[in-house]
């Protein structure tokens, strides 16, 4: 998969992430006391940001050759540009 491909890829994954924010946020609301989650942002954040990263690691474990730290750095690199746009989404 070539660099284009992964950033595709990842754009994907953070796109239909955000979608999900929403849902997460009013589901933890009505299921806090359950949940014992003291702040549903941060804790939607952090499953929208382990979400993709962890699609990323996917595709690169999935690689015929282990990832070198440049291809590891260029795909954390494609996952924090996103990093503005997932937090206006969840604390607007």
């Amino acid at each position: 998969m070539n660099e284009d491909q992964m950033e595709m890829v990842i754009t994907q994954t953070i796109n239909g992430a955000v979608l999900t924010i929403p849902s997460y946020l009013e589901d933890i609301r009505q299921n806090k006391e359950a949940l014992k989650v003291e702040n549903p942002q941060e804790f939607v954040y952090g499953m929208i940001m382990g979400m993709a990263l962890g699609m990323s690691g996917a595709l690169l474990s999935a690689q015929e050759e282990m990832p070198t730290a440049e291809e590891q750095i260029k795909v954390r690199d494609i996952i924090y540009k996103y990093i503005p746009e997932i937090r206006e989404q969840i604390y607007s």
